[in-house]
């Protein structure tokens, strides 16, 4: 995480919120082999857990039961140019959110698996626009059942969250509305609004 106290915002509303926006990130460990990252669809339970599950075959599933692990959830982000602040005497800069979660993980058992598989199906079916939402029981038992083999389900007791909303707070009122309207106009109109709507905490 960033070092700069200025891009700290200790909201867990706020957080909890862009966790379950974004609904995707990685999950990095330590095993015998060396560092592994995974990139998984994560479910926030609500109670301070996470879940997600791996193929079975994935070179991170067989040392994750009882590890600590840490999570990352990137939001928006773009690249800001100092020719949008007005003294000259400044440098290029990368404007982001993102949010660690370092937690234990432990394995689910079966049911745990189609419970949240489920849910997560029926979460992100819930934003598909058009037609009819798919859900889980359109498929045949025996689909079902070697689909569901094929993974293994997990959930990371998070102990620790750690973020960075790095929005130009170091910045100017007037530096900051320029560097928004100059991202916005560079095709990163989700990082403006957070700069806009965001700013300095308290």
């Amino acid at each position: 995480m960033h070092p700069n106290p200025a891009f700290r915002r200790a909201d867990r509303v706020l957080l909890e919120a862009m966790l379950e926006e974004v609904g995707f990130g990685m999950i990095f460990a330590a095993t015998p082999d060396g560092p592994r990252v995974a990139h998984v669809p994560l479910l926030y339970t609500g109670d301070g857990a996470v879940q997600f599950h791996l193929a079975r075959g994935n070179a991170l599933t067989r040392h994750l039961d009882g590890a600590t692990v840490l999570a990352v959830v990137n939001g928006p982000d773009g690249y800001v140019s100092p020719r949008w602040y007005a003294d000259p005497d400044q440098v290029p800069t990368w404007n982001y959110a993102a949010l660690e979660l370092e937690g234990r993980v432990r394995r689910m058992d079966d049911e745990g698996l189609l419970g949240q598989v489920t849910a997560l199906s029926d979460k992100h079916e819930a934003r598909v626009s058009e037609g009819a939402p798919w859900t889980m029981d359109k498929l045949s038992p025996a689909r079902k059942r070697g689909l569901l083999a094929s993974i293994v389900g997990f959930e990371i007791e998070v102990q620790v969250w750690r973020e960075t909303l790095k929005l130009s707070q170091n910045k100017d009122i007037a530096d900051r509305t320029r560097a928004a309207d100059g991202l916005e106009a560079e095709g990163s109109p989700a990082i403006a609004q957070l700069m806009r709507t965001l700013g300095p905490a308290g």
